[in-house]
């Protein structure tokens, strides 16, 4: 029950960072040669020894200070997104088989983080291997136009009338393959054991309750204009997908899917999930609840709608999905400010996405310490073949100086990347005058 199967008819280099894609699409015989074998071993001996450095387990402490509200250092991370194609080009990976790339490129980029980023990134002893599993989606499929190597694309809608197409809404289902899962987890350990600590951790979803599935059914001039031409049809089919979204949380919950994100996982859209505020009591490893873990809810596409229209069309329908989860974090490109007096009042909130385009002043103070304030600079900056260390430097030491007064619990968040000017220092340089700044207050 779900609508996050990977699409990609070849291997995604651009994941979460703490996760590799499922094997759908992926044409891999799991017959990895003896060389690519011993890449990935040497690759993961390397990821091994910088998970043993002292300073993950100061950055362990940081993160979990940061999300329990107990600490006001700000910490940083980078993840460049596109950009990892400039950092490591694809004619650097030895390996040939399609997994075995992906599996290539994941640790490769772990080393990146530990050895030349020096962000806040805890590098752990992890090698994490999702399931395979298919997804039956909505019932309905738009047909993607261009979208090719990362490009933009658009697409033709799938629900052109409402009143002939709503009733063709099906609630998704995900049927997992466990035997290609099994051999999929079989190999990782052959390969890794001994190295790092091979385990089960499936990303079935990066946000839950948002529009963009709708929007990919609709576009977004029909769903934008369906607030007043159609607002009925907008209640029914939030209403249908907030109910197929709880469906999907009962489904993997009820059948041990579901996986713990409260330490080293990527959550939201930009921090990681350490905290001593989760899981709840009666905490089963084997068997892991909604409640938990940290949830993630979004509306990036509404930006222009409304603060009651948001409420009215929108987020009725995506806290009964928030308040399932035991933290949540809320937004990210979208400015949350307008939204605040809505979003305030919603189950258990604990980070919220300051954006480029978001009020930092009003934001800080209605956030003080009680949120977790992520905010996530501009990735333009980091797209010219040299950055302008002055322009960033500013950038950081407005935020700092806007939200020290208030106490806010702030995290930088660098994402978004198409490109990063085809030069990888850029992000480096980026971490180092965050953290520079940083330690100018902190030391």
């Amino acid at each position: 029950m779900s609508h996050a199967a990977t699409e990609a008819k070849c291997p995604s280099f651009n994941q979460l960072p703490d996760t590799l894609p499922n094997t759908n699409g992926i044409d891999t015989s799991l017959n990895f040669t003896a060389e690519e074998v011993e890449a990935l071993r040497r690759l993961a001996h390397e990821v091994a020894a910088l998970a043993e450095q002292p300073i993950q387990a100061q950055r362990k402490k940081w993160w979990t200070e940061h999300n329990d509200l107990v600490s006001d250092r700000p910490v940083v991370f980078c993840d460049p997104e596109f950009g990892w194609n400039e950092i490591i080009p694809q004619d650097v990976l030895v390996c040939h088989d399609p997994l075995a790339r992906v599996w290539e490129m994941h640790l490769r980029k772990e080393i990146f983080w530990g050895t030349k980023m020096m962000d806040d990134r805890v590098i752990e002893n992890y090698f994490n291997v999702p399931h395979h599993y298919t997804d039956s989606q909505w019932g309905l499929q738009e047909i993607r136009v261009g979208g090719e190597d990362g490009g933009a694309y658009t697409w033709e809608v799938a629900l052109k009338d409402y009143d002939e197409d709503f009733p063709k809404l099906r609630t998704p289902v995900i049927e997992v393959d466990e035997e290609m899962s099994a051999r999929t987890l079989g190999l990782a350990q052959d390969i890794f054991g001994g190295i790092l600590r091979v385990r089960r951790s499936t990303p079935w979803w990066h946000a839950l309750a948002g529009t963009s599935d709708y929007i990919r059914l609709r576009d977004m001039d029909n769903f934008l204009m369906d607030f007043y031409d159609y607002p009925e049809y907008v209640h029914k089919v939030m209403k249908f997908m907030s109910d197929g979204w709880l469906a999907k949380i009962d489904f993997l919950e009820k059948n041990g899917y579901l996986w713990a994100n409260h330490e080293g996982t990527y959550v939201g859209s930009g921090g990681f999930g350490w905290t001593t505020q989760l899981p709840q009591d009666g905490f089963d490893p084997n068997h892991v609840r909604a409640m938990d873990m940290w949830g993630f809810v979004e509306s990036q596409e509404t930006v222009g709608v409304s603060p009651d229209m948001f409420e009215e069309f929108i987020y009725q329908y995506q806290e009964p999905v928030m308040a399932r989860f035991g933290l949540n974090c809320y937004g990210c490109c979208e400015p949350l400010d307008s939204r605040w007096h809505v979003l305030k009042n919603a189950p258990r909130l604990r980070r919220l996405s300051i954006s480029a385009w978001a009020d930092q002043e009003f934001m800080a103070e209605a956030l003080g310490d009680r949120y977790v304030f992520s905010r996530k600079p501009s990735p333009t900056p980091l797209s010219f073949p040299k950055v302008n260390h002055d322009e960033i430097r500013a950038d950081v030491r407005k935020t700092l100086d806007i939200t020290r007064p208030h106490n806010c619990r702030v995290e930088f968040i660098m994402k978004d990347n198409h490109t990063l000017g085809n030069n990888p220092q850029n992000a480096i340089d980026w971490c180092r005058i965050a953290k520079e700044e940083i330690d100018r207050i902190w030391g």
